[in-house]
């Protein structure tokens, strides 16, 4: 099937990438229930449902939050044409998106399980995506033709890409909480520096105070949607028979974090550790 028409399931941080990304031959339509025709690039168009942004689309990527990834294949099978692709890029646990795979399935789409391995930001389209599912690999030469040169086939096994996404999520969102809760506790007691210094003997970086000041911005800007995640990996570590403790404090500090988003506006990593900490004083003041 040649690829003419893509509907974006979601338009926020990825879905607005890719309808600005996507090539210039390619009829783009959107749905997300919190967007408008304002919002959309010149050449995507807006429409009124999900089932009516999938009708007669080649391929429909849903770029939602990771708690609407059922809701998202649910909302499209009205619209979803026999044998349309169904990229399904959200960081749910494998039980989720094995779950969403049924529903394309019945209605007659072609489910392909996404994990984007890297923040969207940098390589864009390009970034690292691993393919799962049993349309994968028939996939995989579609999908990079459209420029997705990231995406590579991973496994046939429904739910193996997810789990590599959300096992990694453990270690990077749990790492961006660590950062956080470690830097402004050290800035309370003036010990930031040698904290640093000590983790940079630990774990060699060219620059420590710019990486932590990035990490805990990605906390500040994507808490929310990172709490959401790191609920789903905690689901996946549940799967795998272990209590997800760090998982789900992880998700404890991440939906903490955006409260404190003023703080995104300073540049150097004190200055943002001095932010939070004294809008975190007149929070608790006024409570």
């Amino acid at each position: 099937m040649t690829i003419q028409t893509v509907a974006l399931i979601g338009f926020g941080e990825v879905g607005k990438v890719l309808a600005a990304d996507l090539p210039e031959h390619l009829t783009v339509t959107v749905f997300d229930s919190h967007a408008t025709k304002l919002d959309m690039p010149g050449r995507a168009t807006a429409r009124g449902s999900a089932a009516e942004a999938a009708r007669d689309a080649d391929l429909v990527i849903s770029a939602v939050t990771a708690a609407q990834t059922l809701a998202a294949a649910q909302s499209v099978q009205s619209g979803l044409k026999a044998g349309a692709w169904y990229m399904d890029l959200n960081s749910a646990s494998p039980e989720a998106k094995i779950a969403a795979g049924r529903i394309i399935a019945s209605a007659t789409g072609r489910y392909v399980e996404t994990a984007i391995m890297s923040p969207i930001g940098p390589k864009r389209l390009a970034s690292p995506m691993l393919l799962g599912g049993p349309w994968a690999q028939d996939f995989a030469p579609v999908i990079q033709a459209l420029g997705f040169t990231g995406a590579q086939f991973y496994s046939d096994v429904p739910g193996k890409a997810s789990a590599t996404k959300l096992c990694r999520s453990v270690m990077i969102k749990g790492l961006e909480a660590l950062i956080s809760e470690s830097l402004l506790s050290a800035r309370y007691y003036g010990v930031e520096d040698t904290v640093l210094e000590s983790l940079n003997n630990l774990f060699p970086h060219p620059d420590w105070s710019a990486y932590a000041r990035y990490m805990i911005s990605r906390t500040l800007e994507h808490g929310t949607r990172r709490a959401e995640e790191m609920e789903e990996a905690a689901r996946t570590v549940a799967g795998a028979g272990l209590t997800p403790w760090m998982a789900l404090a992880t998700v404890e500090r991440q939906a903490w974090a955006p409260d404190f988003a003023e703080a995104l506006t300073q540049d150097d990593l004190k200055a943002m550790l001095d932010s939070i900490r004294q809008q975190l004083t007149h929070k608790d003041a006024a409570e």
